[in-house]
């Protein structure tokens, strides 16, 4: 089964957004949000140790497993134009899984 590893560039509200445009489309057979999975590994010397890291937009990562190709290029039709009207940034990385 294909998967699609899309990264999200925005705001919480907009990875909910993509994340229920996904689940409402024929063919998907999961969706799951991996970022955050792993703790960060801020280096303690650095200059920006300890400061805030909500200043501007996030970074959202989302795995899809898709049934076919004929889908994957369905989602990411829907995702990018979702994309547009939100004024979101989307990347993707395609793995023949």
């Amino acid at each position: 089964m294909p998967l699609l590893r899309i990264r999200i560039i925005g705001n919480a509200d907009d990875t909910l957004a993509v994340t229920a445009l996904l689940q409402g489309l024929e063919g998907i057979e999961h969706v799951e949000e991996t970022d955050d999975l792993m703790t960060h590994m801020d280096d303690e010397d650095s200059s920006s140790a300890g400061l805030s890291d909500d200043i501007g937009p996030g970074i959202h990562e989302l795995e899809v497993h898709v049934g076919n190709d004929t889908t994957t290029q369905r989602v990411r039709d829907a995702v990018e134009l979702l994309a547009r009207e939100r004024g979101v940034v989307i990347e993707y990385e395609h793995d023949e899984g």
